[in-house]
């Protein structure tokens, strides 16, 4: 299988030569080509039955590096499930106008930022209002900047809880159908992003330097409106089980991932991606491995952003005691505190065979003590 890495090595320095990075942007990068590989160090591992030994190269632990999240991803889970409640969930996605995604590009922290503001406020205020809700919701928002061809498009995948706690302490369920009219949803989060825009302190490239003039800002802005900003609701889950099972799909998710490439030839890179404006279609895409590292590149995150955000009943300030009670309102079972170690994860991934000894055959290796 033709992996990032495969490309990163094969291709790294020209791209290099050819693309300044930023500092983050470099450890990632970095990161990536040396992980498992002697560059990072090592460890033993030993058989627990016959004591055969192996050595085993560390990983980098990178949160951009494709082979690095599965652990990370199923120890978020873990945690997240004892917050979990027996209700409905709904799914929202926020996106922008691509208008935007120069700004993005140049000022990643704070539009970002003014992201996830405008849509954890829109949620909060429309299911705060007695018109819709009258009750506090609970959401997880999760950040993608990607989209199928690996180019820059910002959005937001939401969980959301199908009901709230009231101002009185009692739990008020949502109607089976999701209880924020879409369309209000879309002109309330518009209005909220642009108005944060307006305030923000923004760097504007060469190409845009105009728009540092207030004049022709105010035109961009007035533009803007005019847009279309995409939000959707998807049907709620059916339960608790498969909120966790879908919000492992996008947490902790790089900007693509090893088994959606294809090929790696003369200098090309095919992928499969999916066409959302051809009804979904699944297409092999091929481009330059040198546009393809650009564009991954592109999604590396700035140091210390938090990817994933918590909101109203799920916030951290009393988050215990809004979900011990909650769980009373629902009837919701309390939840087994179990911590999986990192082995005990693989296992339940790849089968308890996934690390079996090939010396004895019985045994399975595992870090021997220092």
């Amino acid at each position: 299988m033709i992996k990032n890495l495969t490309i990163l090595r094969v291709h790294g320095k020209e791209f290099r030569q050819r693309y300044s990075l930023s500092s983050n942007q470099y450890k990632a990068f970095s990161a990536i080509l040396n992980c498992r590989t002697s560059s990072l160090g090592a460890h033993i591992d030993s058989c627990d039955h016959c004591e055969q030994q192996r050595i085993s190269y560390n990983s980098c632990r990178n949160r951009h590096c494709p082979k690095c999240q599965t652990v990370a991803k199923e120890q978020w889970l873990d945690k997240q499930e004892q917050s979990l409640l027996d209700i409905g969930y709904f799914h929202v996605v926020f996106t922008v106008p691509d208008t935007l995604n120069f700004l993005f590009f140049s000022n990643q922290r704070t539009m970002y930022d003014l992201l996830f503001k405008a849509a954890s406020e829109t949620l909060l205020e429309l299911a705060g209002d007695s018109k819709y809700l009258g009750a506090q919701i609970g959401v997880t928002t999760v950040l993608h900047t990607w989209g199928q061809n690996l180019l820059l498009h910002p959005h937001l995948h939401c969980v959301v809880t199908g009901g709230g706690l009231t101002k009185l302490g009692a739990w008020r369920p949502s109607r089976m159908k999701f209880f924020l009219p879409v369309k209000v949803l879309s002109m309330k989060f518009r209005g909220k992003f642009l108005a944060f825009l307006r305030r923000a302190n923004l760097f504007f490239d060469k190409q845009h330097e105009d728009l540092a003039i207030p004049s022709s800002f105010d035109l961009f802005i007035s533009e803007l409106y005019t847009k279309p900003w995409v939000t959707y609701c998807k049907p709620p889950f059916d339960n608790a089980s498969k909120v966790l099972h879908y919000l492992g799909r996008y947490t902790h998710r790089v900007a693509i991932s090893n088994n959606r490439i294809r090929g790696l030839d003369n200098g090309k890179v095919s992928f499969l991606w999916r066409d959302y404006k051809d009804g979904n279609r699944n297409k092999l895409m091929t481009i330059s491995a040198i546009e393809f590292l650009r564009r991954f590149m592109l999604h590396v995150l700035p140091p210390g952003f938090r990817k994933i955000r918590h909101y109203g009943l799920l916030a951290a300030r009393g988050k215990f005691a809004r979900v011990k009670l909650c769980r009373r309102l629902t009837r919701t079972a309390s939840p087994v505190l179990a911590k999986r170690s990192p082995l005990q994860i693989l296992s339940d991934i790849f089968g308890s065979d996934f690390n079996l000894c090939p010396n004895c055959g019985i045994g399975h290796f595992c870090r021997a003590s220092p």
